[in-house]
């Protein structure tokens, strides 16, 4: 076998390995969004939707509210942060956030007291965030995991650039994070009806499922489907400009 034939091989299991991934996390987010949404009346991972509105309660003279959903914005923030420091400390990348956000909604789903209820709320989005650590790119293409405006504007793009001549066909793998967030949407809203309590173990328990799985993987690609960290070098200036007298 010739090296650039072993090469193809490996890049192809590591884009079919990195599009399972996708489905199954997508999956994933896309049902704790809707029982989040059942549970809560807000969006736990759609922060384009809580933009809107908090602007809209706030405009509306509803402030108290218009701040919870601005608080859930920060906590989302917060949570892919957060989701990015875990991974790049941990061997297995792709098990770590997974296992962390499995945990977390695990504990928002055991605080079921009325009282409990923002913090359920925010936990839930902190989970949310910490899952867009797990992959956030395949082959050097941008990959959402619980938000899908741009993963269908990429695939609109990709069809405009296919209808000019463009035969280059990358941008068909953005339906898979759209396929998964919708297919698990439809599954969580009708869990959040026939098990409104439960639900969220449910998806907590698959979470858990897919980070067990992800230890099959071989650790090298953990770290494939991650962006690096660039660090400066304790030896090198941060700036051009620090070397100028």
């Amino acid at each position: 076998m010739t090296r650039a034939r072993r090469r193809n091989i490996i890049r192809v299991q590591r884009t079919w390995t990195g599009l399972g991934l996708v489905a199954a996390i997508s999956f994933i987010a896309g049902m704790t969004d809707a029982i989040g949404l059942r549970l809560s009346g807000d969006f736990v991972s759609f922060m384009t939707g809580n933009t809107t509105r908090a602007a809209i309660a706030m405009a509306d003279g509803d402030l108290n509210h218009g701040l919870i959903l601005l608080a859930a914005i920060l906590v989302f923030v917060l949570g892919n942060a957060l989701g990015i420091v875990v991974a790049h400390l941990v061997p297995r990348r792709i098990f770590g956030v997974l296992a962390s956000v499995s945990l977390l909604l695990a504990l928002g789903a055991m605080m079921q007291a009325p009282a409990l209820h923002f913090l359920r709320f925010y936990t839930v989005v902190l989970a949310m965030g910490m899952v867009n650590a797990t992959v956030e790119h395949i082959e050097g293409l941008p990959i959402g995991l619980t938000y899908v405006t741009g993963a269908l504007s990429r695939l609109g793009r990709g069809i405009g650039r296919f209808i000019l001549g463009d035969r280059q066909m990358d941008w068909r793998i953005q339906l898979v994070p759209w396929l998964g967030m919708v297919s698990g949407a439809i599954s969580g809203a009708l869990l959040g009806i026939a098990l409104p309590q439960t639900a969220l173990i449910v998806a907590a328990f698959l979470t858990m499922m897919v980070a067990l799985f992800s230890l099959l993987i071989r650790r090298a690609l953990h770290r494939r489907y991650n962006q690096r960290v660039i660090r400066p070098s304790a030896h090198r200036p941060i700036h051009p400009s620090a070397t100028r007298k």
